[in-house]
């Protein structure tokens, strides 16, 4: 086994702001739109021609390789990676091993390396600081929302570099889970299936309000990556499309789910549930969006199966639950 190189020149990292900010705010840093000024006033005195003309405004940023409401990720992937564990438990309840905390710097790269170069949005749909993540949306959902949006899902690969940042961590934070850093292991609230599926709003509105667990976009500044995207561990699961071969017992085909939600599970940058088929949805899913960088050829995976074509379309509309639980005070201890 050999070390993992990372690119000899250092990742490129441009942080974009978010889209909106809860209101009222001033104009969002970076955004391409102008504030107004304000309308002259009639009353307002004549300004002599004698006077000093006015400084020229300094000029305009040059535009970044991504959108403005999106982070450039320049970075290394590796699919088969091994890394010491210092502490793990034995999670019973959810038939997984936890691992608390990997001995620094010990990531190893046990096949080959490639780069991936890609625009991801910097929070979880609607991709808004201080936003509510949107639930109850399926792949196909998430995908024609990013399509809607001049985008597209993220590829696996693309999340666990953007999650992992330049130096290859296993959270995106650091190499110890930590849940004041995100939001995870809060306590299991039981759902009344019938009452969240059902169509009517009248039925399904509270009980997922009752559920809720999340925390605002970008609540938890900690919660970010080396590249600076936020949320990608726990709050709520993440839609992703697979460009890795799929398992004969993988339900999800083309897709999978990154990150775990605000439970105790797995919450770090390498696992992903495949036991979900695309059309899976429930109240902690959710999805953030990827892009391919201006100028750049699109991303094409060698393997993995290939998800099919999904027209454009807005189906994943922001939640506005009324009186949401929130996180638990008391947080889940570990097992063993």
């Amino acid at each position: 086994m050999r070390p993992l190189r990372l690119l000899s020149l250092a990742p490129l990292v441009a942080l974009a702001c978010s889209a909106a900010t809860p209101s009222p705010a001033p104009a969002p840093t970076g955004s391409s739109t102008p504030v107004p000024a304000p309308p002259a006033s009639s009353s307002a005195p004549a300004v002599a021609s004698s006077a000093s003309p006015e400084p020229e405004p300094p000029p305009a940023p040059a535009k970044g390789p991504c959108p403005a409401d999106m982070v450039h990720v320049d970075g290394t992937y590796c699919h088969d990676v091994e890394r010491t564990c210092l502490q793990k438990e034995e999670n019973k309840a959810n038939h997984i091993t936890l691992c608390h905390e990997f001995k620094e710097g010990s990531t190893r790269c046990k096949g080959a390396e490639a780069r991936r170069e890609f625009c991801i949005d910097k929070y979880e749909y609607p991709n808004r600081e201080g936003g509510h993540p949107a639930w109850m949306v399926s792949w196909h959902d998430a995908e024609a929302t990013c399509r809607d949006k001049g985008k597209r899902l993220c590829f696996e690969s693309e999340w666990v570099t953007a999650c992992e940042g330049p130096e290859h961590t296993p959270f995106p934070y650091g190499w110890k889970r930590d849940q004041t850093a995100c939001n995870i292991d809060n306590t299991w609230i039981n759902p009344h299936l019938d009452q969240m599926y059902s169509s009517d709003p009248a039925r399904s509105e509270p009980e997922l309000a009752r559920l809720d667990q999340s925390v605002p976009s970008g609540a938890m500044p900690r919660c970010v990556s080396g590249y600076g995207v936020h949320d990608l561990t726990g709050n709520l699961d993440e839609w992703v499309t697979r460009d890795s071969k799929a398992g004969p017992k993988d339900k999800s085909k083309w897709a999978g789910l990154k990150g775990g939600a605000w439970g105790h599970v797995r919450n770090a940058c390498r696992p992903m549930t495949t036991s979900h088929a695309p059309e899976f949805t429930y109240y902690f899913v959710s999805f953030r969006c990827c892009a391919d960088v201006d100028g750049k050829p699109p991303y094409e995976p060698k393997a993995g199966p290939k998800p099919p074509r999904t027209a454009p379309k807005d189906r994943a509309p922001e939640p506005k639950p009324k009186d949401p639980v929130g996180p638990s005070k008391r947080k889940v201890g570990r097992e063993g």
